[in-house]
């Protein structure tokens, strides 16, 4: 699939299907080859600690998994499911919406590596990682 075959409104269709990328309040910001950036709409029900107001991690982590996931669309056409991941964690992420940017590292006919970063909203690193992706089409 060539990255002019795939439009930002089409992934953010495929993308906002299931419940819980619905719950996320995830906005497809820019889709190009090997490459997406993902805005998610801050929930107060992501606050982990009270006191602190900082997002759990958890939130962090799917960001982190989309982003590189969806990274592979313009070559997949699809989300593809994850095998293997891992997260940094570089700061507290206080309330506000975040933006996650994923990118292809290796695209492969059965497996590809992607990582993303995800931001808050005043542009700091609160997150990233790397993610290995099974990739080869689906069976009939």
């Amino acid at each position: 699939m060539s990255d002019d075959t795939i439009t930002t409104e089409q992934v953010q269709q495929l993308l906002t299907r299931g419940p819980y990328h619905q719950w996320l309040g995830l906005q497809v910001l820019k889709v190009e080859r090997d490459a997406i950036e993902i805005k998610a709409t801050w929930r107060e029900e992501w606050v982990v600690n009270p006191d602190k107001r900082y997002t759990h991690g958890g939130i962090l982590a799917a960001l982190v998994d989309l982003a590189a996931d969806w990274a592979l669309v313009s070559r997949t056409g699809r989300g593809v499911p994850t095998i293997d991941m891992r997260v940094d964690y570089h700061r507290a992420a206080k309330p506000g919406d975040l933006v996650a940017k994923g990118r292809v590292v290796k695209s492969g006919g059965q497996f590809s590596v992607s990582e993303a970063e995800v931001f808050d909203q005043d542009g700091a690193l609160v997150a990233s990682g790397r993610g290995v992706y099974l990739t080869a089409p689906p069976k009939a």
